[in-house]
């Protein structure tokens, strides 16, 4: 049985941080008992940092007209193809692929793009392009949600991040992410993806001045999506990340509220059988103590950027020194290679 909202918030209250995190890591046990800790091999792809959108959590913005438009970029086909190359070269097995909001890529260009990538790497998992993208796709083509997805699902798209999640709950989304659409918006995509037989997963970017409450609504949002679907294969709750610029009259999330929250992410989310510890976000050091706080994931060695990149081996150490078995996973969690 999964906690109620009232025990949710009992915790974020509780000053007990060591007793919530072995609260988590129990259940983790019992989800995971083989003690194994995952991670993936993958690349995040930028395919264009034009936006028509103004958000706090990327620096994708950029204006379409004006002094600035030649700063940005769309990438050649070609050019995305030699990253991917370089990729299974390192030992990949997927690309996370995603951009700004930009009104001229309409669905055919992702068709052939899609399409390209698949015929020359018909290994790699394409798990791209967040609700919100996917949504503007769908805008701009004159297309319903659902055909959107599926045309983009039969030209190669295996499966949707859902990096874009931000708060769940509309009463903090001009703070979040998500500036045009609501939360019902976002769970469209990922319920129209699920009822097409694609796998999803799903985020939480905390830190932006929600209360706990808010982060509870997020929560339920997504348990209640996953019981009508079961489409979701694993959640990870992050700290917003501002590019240098900090929200007005907010603070950053810490190490401790960190860690918290993912333990509660991992108790109320019982039916989601994966939860990641964010290397990106936090750094091996949280990254490791998060495994004892209900965490049964380390992410993608290759998204990680800036202060907080690691390399494969040293991800593979925190894994071992906190007491489990490194194994090499793919997008879902399927491939496991012991390493």
């Amino acid at each position: 049985m999964p906690i109620s909202r009232e025990q949710a918030q009992d915790y974020f209250d509780s000053p007990d941080l060591i007793g919530v995190g072995m609260e988590a890591d129990q259940l983790r046990r019992r989800l995971h008992p083989e003690e194994v800790v995952t991670y993936i091999i993958d690349r995040n792809i930028n395919y264009t940092n034009f936006c028509t959108e103004y958000c706090t959590f990327c620096a994708f913005y950029r204006p379409l007209k004006g002094p600035k438009a030649n700063e940005g970029y769309i990438l050649e086909f070609e050019k995305i193809y030699e990253k991917i190359a370089e990729t299974v070269e390192m030992g990949g097995t997927g690309v996370l692929m995603q951009g700004g909001i930009h009104p001229d890529l309409k669905i055919d260009w992702f068709e052939r793009l899609f399409t390209g990538i698949k015929q020359r790497f018909p290994q790699i998992w394409l798990h791209c392009l967040s609700a919100s993208e996917i949504l503007a796709i769908a805008e701009h083509s004159h297309l319903p949600l659902r055909d959107t997805i599926a045309r983009l699902r039969d030209a190669g798209l295996d499966s949707i991040p859902g990096n874009d999640a931000g708060i769940l709950d509309d009463a903090v989304q001009p703070q979040g992410i998500r500036v045009r659409w609501k939360t019902q918006d976002w769970l469209a995509v990922h319920r129209a993806a699920h009822g097409l037989g694609m796998q999803t997963t799903a985020t939480m970017t905390f830190g932006g001045g929600e209360t706990f409450e808010h982060r509870v609504s997020h929560l339920q949002s997504v348990r209640q999506l996953q019981e009508e679907t079961g489409g979701f294969t694993s959640f990870t709750p992050w700290t917003l990340s501002t590019q240098g610029s900090p929200v007005p009259g907010f603070e950053e999330a810490t190490a401790v509220e960190y860690l918290k929250t993912l333990a509660i992410s991992r108790m109320y989310l019982d039916n989601i059988e994966n939860v990641q510890s964010n290397l990106e976000t936090q750094g091996l050091k949280v990254l490791q103590v998060g495994l004892r706080f209900g965490a049964n994931d380390a992410g993608s060695v290759l998204h990680a950027r800036g202060p907080n990149a690691a390399t494969e081996e040293q991800v593979r150490q925190v894994i071992r020194d906190a007491g489990f078995r490194p194994f090499q996973r793919d997008t879902l969690y399927r491939t496991m290679l012991l390493t």
